[in-house]
């Protein structure tokens, strides 16, 4: 080792020393307070009492967590099997050689997930208006329907996932789009050659190819949707709609950490949903894992 390198050991442990710093107060230090904090019980800001993990058992018997919960699955399963079917569909479209104007339809289709989630609830509080609102205005006109369907007053998790729908589905065509556009067309004109149909194609060559991003973008969707909080919660108010139909696991977070005051019991519900988003990211890993043997 010469003299100037024994001087100058100090200067890679000070480089790295910003990121350490602000890890260890913005990170590591919140991540072992929430773990604590989650063992306790709190009366707000101030006073707290350790419980252990009674937090926890109470969340397992807790049935306002299990109508979370569920409403977040439900939320979940329509992005998935909804949405994401819709996205593909539109990718394919716009990726078909005999569209037209497919620039423009790309840009009008991903144009929603450029506006805000305020503006997504105002025009969807509107649309599902019970009265003069613009759904029931048309299916009145078209079909005949009740004039007054109580869109967010019965029917909340639907009204929900159409509003996601419109305000999601473009962004996710853009993965699926991309993903489609680097499918070896060679291999889409030997499997023509050799007999198969357009079906045979898709499910044979077209899905095997889009598989990593396929899954990639159900994990986003996932890890979405069990985060969801903004819409509902500016479409239904903090009440979650009539008997919590649109409650969610953030939401219910939420309202025990910042309007009951419950920080422990808040910190507890937290860690489950980390819990569970990390289930999904190691079954995303397994999944890609195996497509790539």
């Amino acid at each position: 080792m010469t003299t100037a390198s024994r001087h100058n050991w100090w200067v890679p442990y000070f480089l790295l020393s910003p990121f350490v710093l602000v890890f260890l107060v913005f990170i590591a230090y919140p991540t072992i307070q929430s773990v604590v904090l989650s063992m306790q019980q709190t009366y707000g800001p101030q006073a707290s009492r350790f419980v252990g993990l009674d937090n926890f058992r109470f969340l397992a018997n807790d049935p306002l967590f299990r109508k979370a919960l569920w409403n977040t699955v439900v939320f979940a399963m329509g992005s998935v099997f909804i949405q994401l079917p819709c996205s593909l569909g539109l990718a394919m479209l716009l990726n078909s050689r005999w569209m037209r104007g497919r620039a423009l339809f790309r840009l009008i289709f991903f144009s929603p997930s450029l506006v805000g989630l305020v503006f997504v609830a105002v025009i969807f509080s509107l649309i599902f208006e019970k009265r003069t609102g613009l759904l029931n205005v048309l299916l009145h006109s078209t079909f005949g329907v009740d004039p007054e369907f109580p869109w967010l007053d019965e029917y909340v998790m639907p009204a929900l996932i159409l509003a996601a729908l419109w305000l999601y589905v473009g962004f996710n065509m853009v993965y699926f789009l991309a993903a489609l556009q680097n499918v070896r067309p060679e291999l889409l004109d030997a499997a023509h050659i050799d007999g198969a149909g357009a079906g045979q194609r898709f499910l044979h060559v077209t899905i095997p190819a889009i598989r990593p991003v396929a899954t990639f973008v159900v994990l986003l969707s996932l890890i979405g949707s069990f985060q969801l909080f903004e819409l509902p919660f500016l479409l239904l108010g903090s009440s979650a709609g009539p008997d919590n139909q649109g409650l969610t696991l953030v939401m219910y977070l939420y309202q025990t950490g910042f309007r009951t005051g419950d920080l422990g019991y808040a910190s507890a519900i937290g860690w489950v949903l980390t819990l569970i988003l990390g289930m999904f990211a190691v079954s995303q890993r397994v999944i890609s894992r195996r497509s790539e043997v």
